[in-house]
């Protein structure tokens, strides 16, 4: 048996596949991000998941795909982890990247991740080239759930939110500083935190061009940062995984086609295309 995981900081989602590449299980924990969670942390996510705690002794190969693992040092904790818990397995890290590359195509293009994070690079078809390292929630993360939570947070105590905006984002968070604070600097996850704020944009009904200005601001930015990075840009399409991709698809699409670039495959979750990945490739 093989369990794969598709870890983001909000959320990781678990398979298990048999030798045929059959889906066997499948479960969620909490965001697994070696950067912004310990070590304790994320041992315990995983301990107290029900399905998972039933394969500490049975796996044989355990293959974590995540955000934060793109370099070595986030790498190497987050293996001491799963090696103490599944212990007769075989455990490889790798970086979000890898699997969102599985997830949406086996052709050349450009993959970019947007979810709770952000993150970009370029498949040549073979091998997966990375045009800058990914420095987190606090440096990079252009067009991001917590990029967007962010420029939501700032633009309302910044008093240039819509008042109608304004009035409804009141309703439905605790917009108390000092939480603020608490959450941002205390505890753990903050990119994750913030990125809850963004679900806002998607479910408000209000005043349409502040979210689709707000957006495109973003999306240009992820464009201009990390897509056009790569010469090959203007020669092959440019795919997107994640929720926050999944759900401004039109946006994403339009700012590319600006920049004269060609929309490519949308994922919102790279878990379900690893399965045919595993299937056709790696099995």
């Amino acid at each position: 048996m093989i369990l794969i995981a598709d870890g983001g900081s909000t959320k990781c989602d678990w398979i298990l596949l048999n030798q045929q590449g059959e889906l066997l299980q499948k479960t969620r924990t909490l965001g697994i991000n070696p950067t912004v969670v310990s070590q304790a942390d994320m041992k315990k996510r995983i301990q107290e998941n029900d399905t998972l705690h039933t394969l500490f002794k049975d796996v044989k190969t355990v293959d974590f795909y995540g955000a934060g693992c793109g370099t070595q040092t986030p790498r190497l904790l987050l293996k001491e982890v799963l090696n103490e818990l599944f212990i007769k397995a075989q455990v490889a890290v790798g970086e979000d990247t890898t699997a969102a590359v599985y997830a949406s195509t086996t052709k050349p293009g450009i993959v970019g991740i947007l979810g709770t994070g952000s993150n970009c690079c370029y498949f040549d078809g073979t091998k997966i080239h990375s045009g800058a390292p990914s420095l987190g929630y606090s440096v990079m993360d252009d067009a991001s759930g917590n990029y967007f939570g962010k420029q939501l947070l700032r633009d309302y105590f910044y008093h240039k939110m819509p008042r109608q905006v304004a009035s409804e984002f009141e309703s439905k968070f605790n917009l108390d500083p000092d939480t603020i604070k608490l959450n941002l600097y205390k505890k753990p996850n903050p990119n994750a935190y913030l990125a809850s704020f963004a679900e806002f944009i998607f479910l408000c009904e209000l005043d349409k061009p502040y979210f689709k200005n707000l957006m495109k601001t973003g999306v240009n930015l992820f464009i201009q940062n990390q897509v056009l990075l790569y010469d090959e840009a203007q020669e092959v399409p440019i795919h997107f995984v994640g929720s926050i991709a999944h759900f401004s698809k039109e946006i994403i699409v339009e700012c590319l086609e600006n920049h004269t670039l060609q929309p490519g495959n949308f994922v919102k979750r790279p878990i379900d295309g690893l399965i045919d990945y595993y299937k056709n490739h790696k099995l």
